[in-house]
């Protein structure tokens, strides 16, 4: 997998000055730069196939849970965002980053739902069975350089997660210069949008709607955001955080 910085440095698609190279994502889609598919980990508007059994992650997120989240919610987003696409001209053969970078220019129709299936795919893509434990190598030298700890940064990434009033997400992100921080979003947003405040391309996201954990641990979300870490795929996370410095 090619880095950010690689791709854009070997590619005439983006079109990009050596200044812009060094913006995060989240700076190059609020700046109108499009990016081509071939982008690192760039999104699709359709959804793809779970990549592990709905019971796969067990007992920590239970299968009926999964399967009501991945079929139900999930999908519901990724049939809207096609809706919506198509009735406001998207061209959907490019990534769905490029809408949501400039998502003020789109309708709430687009916002909810390009925010949603966007945000499902990365956290489908970070969790996976036989998982947990802690980053290694570049990701837990920046997580340590950033926070000061793995665990300042488990309990600052917790604490987004435990607090979001309402509907929403947790985020560690990656912003200028490989500098990692978390942050959190209420409903569908995420750190990709111009709209939001604070700004970075997500390596990991926690789900923190009720429907993401109710069935097993109805009211009690701090014990969801806990169990958590035992299904975190850090290589995916790692993956991610390469290809976005």
């Amino acid at each position: 997998m090619l880095s950010r910085r690689d791709f854009l440095s070997h590619t005439t698609k983006a079109g990009l000055t050596l200044g812009i190279l060094s913006s995060p994502l989240a700076e190059l889609l609020a700046k109108g730069i499009e990016i081509p598919s071939e982008f690192p980990f760039a999104t699709g508007f359709e959804q793809k196939p779970l990549g592990y059994a709905y019971n796969a992650l067990e007992p920590h997120i239970d299968a009926r849970t999964m399967e009501i989240h991945f079929t139900k919610h999930a999908a519901g987003y990724a049939s809207n965002v096609q809706a919506a696409a198509k009735e406001e001209g998207v061209d959907t053969s490019k990534p769905l980053e490029n809408v949501l970078g400039q998502i003020s220019k789109y309708s709430t129709k687009m916002r909810n739902n390009a925010g949603g299936h966007y945000n499902h795919e990365l956290f489908w893509s970070v969790m996976g069975p036989n998982s947990g434990g802690k980053p290694e190598g570049k990701l837990m030298e920046a997580i340590t350089a950033s926070f000061g700890s793995y665990e300042e940064f488990v309990t600052q990434f917790e604490t987004a997660a435990k607090t979001r009033f309402g509907s929403g997400w947790a985020w560690l992100i990656v912003q200028s210069g490989g500098k990692l921080a978390v942050s959190s979003t209420a409903n569908q947003d995420n750190p990709l949008m111009d709209i939001v405040e604070v700004k970075g391309t997500p390596i990991l996201g926690l789900d923190v709607w009720e429907h993401a954990y109710y069935l097993h641990y109805q009211n009690r979300r701090p014990d969801y955001v806990s169990a958590f870490w035992n299904l975190v795929d850090w290589k995916a996370v790692a993956g991610r955080f390469e290809a976005a410095v």
